[in-house]
């Protein structure tokens, strides 16, 4: 609240205004009746800056404290006309717009992916909304909520699902302020920082161990997951006509996908794997097995691709309990053939063209740790290198 004070016996006004402590002075003496009149100003003042109406100028016209406060209005309303965007759409009609004019660049399965998180996220909270009048504290405030939102195996969300869940709002926001000229409200938010990714890798005796135990008619399934670092839709995708057991090669350019057969998310992931002896032998006696119309390589007993939830509950995870092997999901079949081969010395830029990424980037910083020889951490490799007259 403000006050009237005095100081070399004229009267000065007191007072805070958008969070400044304002001190303006008048040419009247200190007597009680200009006290009551500066009183009275004072609470117009104040009146009219709880009300939002107050012009500096219009009270204090020679005030140094004017054009400071007359800047900051004008910024105020320069941003508020960008806010604004009078031709900016409802975040449904844009969201819309966005998702069918990206279908054409996207495959099916990513197109379906944000489909399905605009529909089940994004809509039912900013969908009414004009597009340019979300701002910064909503967006935050939406992904606190993510964070309480359960997730499917108890808990809740995950940092990364978040993550996940909050590119497109930040694509499609970007996209709308570019095309109808306001600001982003998406500045200086930062992704959840995600936890290590979960590896857990089979040592070669335990990879033994689980084949013999695993059933007949999934034997060759397995040491072709093992042994190929394949990913789940990638094995399950995999074709006749992509093994050419001649050459020994298996050639990856699609992955199934809720029973569907679709392209792969990434460039990188298209590639040629070379196949040890091993699997070429039992690929050649599986395809004995094989009728002729089988498109696929691994099928099940309805001669129908195999279905991986099934397939993890009646095959991996009774395996694993009867090969006495501690409890781990089927990726880490991929995470084994990667350490087995780092562990073996091939050349990491060979290696990351085998698991399908495009650099060693992610060899090293997932799995090294895994390989102590690798990253020279037990020091046997320097001591053999001295011990052979620096020979290699």
């Amino acid at each position: 609240m403000g006050s009237v004070n005095e100081r070399g016996g004229q009267l000065f006004l007191d007072f805070r205004y958008k969070g400044c402590r304002c001190r303006e002075y008048t040419k009247l003496a200190d007597t009680t009746v200009n006290r009551n009149r500066a009183a009275r100003l004072l609470k117009k003042v104040e009146a009219e800056i709880t009300l939002g109406t107050f012009d500096y100028g219009k009270y204090f016209p020679n005030s140094k404290l004017r054009t400071r406060f007359n800047e900051v209005d004008e910024r105020r309303r320069t941003a508020q006309a960008y806010f604004n965007a009078p031709e900016s759409p409802s975040f449904e009609v844009f969201a819309r717009t966005w998702l069918s004019e990206m279908q054409i660049e996207w495959g099916p399965r990513h197109f379906e992916e944000v489909d399905g998180v605009l529909n089940k996220y994004l809509l039912p909270t900013f969908g009414n909304k004009k597009i340019s009048a979300i701002n910064k504290g909503q967006i935050l405030q939406f992904r606190s909520i993510l964070a309480k939102v359960p997730g499917r195996k108890g808990g809740y969300l995950s940092p990364s699902r978040i993550n996940h869940i909050m590119t497109p709002l930040r694509m499609l926001l970007n996209e709308a302020a570019d095309r109808y000229d306001f600001t982003s409200p998406w500045k200086n938010i930062k992704a959840l920082k995600v936890g290590r990714t979960e590896v857990d890798p089979f040592a070669l005796a335990d990879v033994e161990r689980f084949l013999s135990a695993v059933p007949a008619d999934f034997y060759t399934y397995y040491v072709t997951r093992f042994f190929t670092g394949m990913r789940t839709g990638e094995i399950d995708a995999l074709m006749w006509k992509d093994v050419d057991l001649e050459n020994k090669t298996i050639t990856v350019n699609q992955a199934l996908v809720k029973g569907e057969v679709s392209g792969l998310k990434t460039e990188g992931s298209h590639r040629v794997i070379h196949l040890i002896d091993r699997i070429v032998k039992v690929l050649t006696e599986h395809k004995c097995q094989a009728r002729m119309s089988d498109k696929f390589v691994f099928i099940n007993a309805k001669g129908k691709p195999l279905n991986y939830a099934v397939v993890s509950r009646t095959q991996w995870y009774p395996t694993l309990e009867k090969a006495k092997l501690r409890k781990r999901n089927p990726y880490q079949t991929r995470h084994t053939f990667a350490t087995l081969l780092l562990a073996s010395g091939e050349s990491p830029e060979w290696i990351a063209n085998q698991m399908g990424h495009t650099t060693t980037t992610m060899l090293f910083r997932v799995y090294s740790r895994y390989v102590p020889n690798l990253t020279r951490r037990d020091g046997s490799a320097f001591a053999n290198f001295l011990n052979n007259g620096g020979q290699l």
